[in-house]
């Protein structure tokens, strides 16, 4: 997606699973900043929509279009301003964005790290949105980590608290978790089951993860007439 090489041409080039020496970026950020900013406006998407279509977080794509490069050091210093300040939520949310940036970097420990740091904190503020995303992002870890059964888990986790508090992009990230989840371990009715209530609620948010998951159903060739049972987690 063009969306997702643009970004990847403002993250760190070194580190582990990608490419040592290439040479720094020419064009100044706010440069990036700017097309950024256009092609989300031809695109017509929300800074939410580009955020998912793109693996990121808001607040990521938010500084992306003001020309901020956070970097893994700048995460670093802006969380010690968080505990320097006492500021839990800031610690929490900044933690959430440090593991997306290793994340995409492949330093898939330090991410896992970082996430349940945050899981954690939003655990002990009582902040149930803050936990389904930290809950959700740990998922996506574990499938990529092959560890199928703790992803199975954690996602969900994520879905009862997200059902919970009407939070549909979560509950929608933790089936389609909870789905792929099946899909590695062979179960393919449940997969579909739970992939198309997530493709369900994409749609009806109009989350460009809808795509996404339509790619997934089709490539696996699903079974159909299979939503009825994605309706409790298991």
């Amino acid at each position: 997606m063009l969306v997702q090489a643009l970004v990847g041409q403002v993250l760190p080039r070194d580190g582990p699973g990608v490419r040592s020496g290439a040479p720094a970026m020419e064009e100044p950020a706010l440069t990036f900043a700017g097309l950024l900013r256009q092609l989300r406006a031809e695109a017509r998407l929300t800074q939410e929509e580009l955020a998912e279509a793109a693996g990121l977080s808001p607040r990521s794509v938010s500084d992306l279009e003001r020309g901020i490069n956070r970097t893994a050091a700048s995460y670093q210093q802006a969380l010690a301003l968080a505990r320097s300040a006492g500021d839990r939520g800031d610690q929490a949310w900044t933690l959430i964005g440090l593991g997306l940036l290793q994340q995409l970097t492949r330093d898939y420990p330090a991410a896992a790290a970082s996430h349940q740091q945050a899981l954690t904190l939003f655990s002990e503020l009582g902040n149930l949105l803050g936990q389904a995303e930290a809950l959700n992002r740990l998922g996506e870890l574990s499938l990529r980590t092959a560890a199928t059964g703790q992803a199975h888990e954690q996602h969900t986790q994520a879905l009862a608290i997200a059902r919970d508090i009407s939070a549909a992009p979560e509950e929608a990230r933790a089936l389609e978790g909870i789905g792929n989840s099946h899909l590695r371990e062979g179960n393919p009715g449940q997969a579909a089951a739970h992939l198309r209530q997530a493709l369900t609620i994409y749609q009806r948010i109009g989350a460009p993860a809808a795509r996404r998951v339509q790619g997934t159903v089709r490539n696996a060739d699903l079974p159909e007439n299979t939503e009825a049972g994605a309706r409790q987690p298991d």
